[in-house]
């Protein structure tokens, strides 16, 4: 019943047949249950007709009780986590008013016990600058204002951008920008760490229907061209950076304790300057024409120093 509820709560009207589906009964179980809500006081509506179905009052909210300690501790990690990454005032506010929602003896208990869940947002080395991109673009999207920048693609190629900012996406630990992009003419993803000289302008725009984020296919030009199978092989010293860089279901560890990586990489700069940072902890076994561009780069590196 209290799942049927929030349900309701989240989506305007919901059919009989739906919300069957939703939680695999019999639409007569569902106009059972509809009735059962109504004589507990939730004002439940149902509506006839084609687009019909049922409906809580809008003005009507749930009540603090059908939330638990542990529910409203998430709430508040989560809010907490928000503020300190966006370090925007109207999240401290957030976190009291949802504080609000612990009854005294729960306020007692939450602060003497330690902290079960924690929301960290802000990335690694994450400096002001990195913040002011993040606040800046935040204020853009608010007031629906253009914002300009220089940007760097994957092939350090620059250009001067105007885009009109919907949202930011914080990814891993990475921060981004979906925009329209008036460049490009269509809608993009920017990687903040490559935005450089930002300026949110005076001039607004009129909000355009936004593709779902589900619905990207994934763009060759954010990571390049060049899909190839590689295998590597590290040596046991650098485990745990194997671990944190490549998936498990790539990873077969060998009986010297070596570990060889197998799978499809996209084989770009990053892809290079991964393999070099590994030193002499690591070798490309195949192909040969990509272990080739490791040698002919690390002999770059060592002619640098010696010229």
């Amino acid at each position: 019943m209290l799942a049927m509820t929030v349900l309701l709560l989240n989506r305007r009207r919901i059919s009989a047949k739906e919300l069957a589906d939703r939680f695999e009964v019999s639409t007569k179980t569902i106009y059972r249950d509809m009735d059962t809500l109504s004589q507990a006081g939730i004002p439940v509506f149902a509506h006839q007709g084609t687009t019909g179905g049922f409906e809580i009052m809008e003005q009507y909210t749930i009540s603090r009780q059908y939330l638990s300690l542990g529910e409203i501790s998430s709430i508040i990690a989560a809010v907490k986590g928000i503020g300190t990454a966006l370090q925007d005032a109207t999240y401290a506010s957030l976190h009291e008013k949802v504080t609000t929602l612990l009854h005294q003896s729960d306020k007692h208990q939450e602060g003497h016990r330690p902290e079960s869940l924690v929301f960290d947002l802000n990335p690694w080395g994450l400096g002001q600058a990195a913040r002011d991109k993040v606040n800046t673009f935040r204020r853009a999207i608010e007031d629906t204002k253009l914002a300009r920048f220089s940007y760097m693609n994957s092939n350090s190629s620059e250009s001067e951008r105007t885009v009109e900012p919907y949202a930011l996406i914080l990814k891993g630990n990475v921060w981004y920008l979906h925009a329209y992009c008036t460049l490009r003419r269509q809608f993009r993803v920017f990687r903040l760490s490559r935005v450089q000289q930002l300026v949110m302008l005076e001039e607004r725009f009129e909000r355009r229907a936004v593709p779902a984020m589900e619905s990207y296919t994934w763009d060759s030009e954010w990571i390049g061209r060049l899909l190839a199978r590689v295998t590597l092989l590290f040596q046991p010293q650098v485990r745990y950076r194997v671990g944190d860089s490549f998936h498990p279901d790539m990873i077969a560890t060998l009986e010297d304790g070596s570990l060889r990586v197998e799978g499809e990489m996209t084989i770009d700069e990053w892809f290079f300057g991964m393999v070099l940072s590994y030193g002499s902890q690591v070798r490309v076994e195949h192909p040969f024409h990509i272990a080739e561009e490791v040698v002919r780069r690390a002999r770059q590196i060592v002619a640098s120093y010696e010229n």
